[in-house]
């Protein structure tokens, strides 16, 4: 394993207090412009949220790329005081018509790679880990008895298809290994451990042997449950319900919870999956998480949202957010909800808004890192 040289940090971050149980957690979320501007270098931003202290700090970029590239669609998960950055696919900004009136900058895909990235963040350096046996983006990834499982995703730029191939990585020896594919070609999918067991939940998904043009929502609804144990997959039918992949799904105390899809990453409540069905979970109504407005008759187009990532710490749910500020300059407005699991109830709690230079998205899906206890 390689280490590479670090980007200088613009300010070290603030040394948690240990208060409580939120001091000892930080989220990590990747970041870039929405669109290039000119004079302005596109790139990968890592930013850390201290949820204790409701700050975020800019402790660098992603190394290895060029100018004006930036990596999209890679899995990010934590293991102890590191965050590991997997697979992705490397892409620049280019404008389209999207219609004969208007042009927006969309993602255009340059090459998938099969990198993995390992990141201290207590001495900010950076580390080459073993690479991924097969390139993917927009793959199921989730952390289970301290190994990383990948699953699915896309191999190629050009490609309709997802891919069934699965491995599984060994952080101690820095290795990784093929698991048996899954029953179904999946992408977009949704890692998350649960009951012991990795689960790998929804996706654009179809059979390999299918012929159809339209995948069925048999296969889009339906999930795959890994056995660490007996090294096998099994199929699990309906377990998501919807033929629109899962937007995020994470474990709080042995609960599956969920917030929307990916075309539409929230619903206006948060559902919790009973074993058999998804069901909205008591005092989850909110509407202002789809706008930055709590009067819905007071939404702007001015106010729309950028990103929406969900972090799960203890048994809350932090709802990380940005909205798009309408006037001359671009600016992104961030603000934090978070929604307590165990509360009977005023589950909902809402942090003081900041507003941020620049409009930015989010590049993968935020993860938790819990910190270990230094002196």
């Amino acid at each position: 394993m390689g280490s590479i040289s670090s980007p200088t940090r613009s300010m070290a971050p603030p040394s948690p207090p240990q208060e409580n149980l939120l001091s000892n957690h930080v989220v990590v979320a990747v970041f870039c412009p929405r669109e290039p501007n000119q004079g302005v270098t596109l790139y990968n931003s890592i930013e850390l949220y201290y949820p204790s202290i409701n700050t975020w700090t800019y402790v660098g970029t992603i190394p290895g790329l060029v100018d004006d590239q930036v990596l999209k669609g890679f899995a990010m998960v934590s293991l102890g005081d590191f965050i590991y950055i997997i697979g992705g696919q490397i892409c620049h900004k280019e404008m389209v018509h999207v219609t004969d009136d208007c042009a927006d900058y969309v993602d255009q895909g340059i090459q998938v790679v099969p990198t993995v990235l390992r990141y201290n963040i207590r001495t900010n350096q950076w580390f080459n880990c073993a690479s991924l046996g097969v390139a993917r983006y927009d793959f199921a990834c989730t952390v289970c008895g301290n190994k990383i499982y990948v699953a699915g995703g896309k191999s190629t730029l050009a490609s309709a298809r997802g891919i069934s191939a699965a491995e599984l990585y060994d952080p101690e020896h820095d290795t990784w290994t093929p698991l048996p594919n899954l029953h179904i070609l999946r992408y977009k999918c949704i890692g998350v451990t649960w009951q012991g067991k990795v689960y790998v939940v929804g996706g654009f998904a179809e059979r390999e042997d299918s012929d159809k043009t339209m995948p069925s929502l048999v296969e889009r609804s339906s999930a795959e449950v890994f056995d660490t144990v007996t090294k096998k997959w099994e199929l699990i039918n309906g377990m998501w319900q919807l033929d629109v992949p899962p937007n995020q799904i994470v474990a709080v105390n042995g609960t599956l919870f969920s917030s929307g899809d990916c075309l539409n990453a929230w619903k206006g409540h948060i559902e919790a999956y009973d074993g058999k069905l998804w069901n909205e979970v008591d005092g989850s109504h909110k509407r202002c998480l789809s706008t930055l407005e709590d009067n819905y008759e007071n939404w702007s187009p001015n106010h729309q949202r950028l990103y929406l990532t969900m972090a799960p710490i203890g048994t809350r749910l932090f709802f990380l957010a940005g909205y798009r500020i309408g006037g001359e300059l671009a600016r992104t407005t961030s603000v934090v909800h978070v929604f307590d699991t165990s509360a009977a109830r005023d589950a909902w709690r809402s942090f003081e808004p900041m507003e941020l230079e620049g409009e930015k998205v989010l590049c993968s899906h935020c993860c938790v890192v819990q910190l270990s206890n230094h002196n």
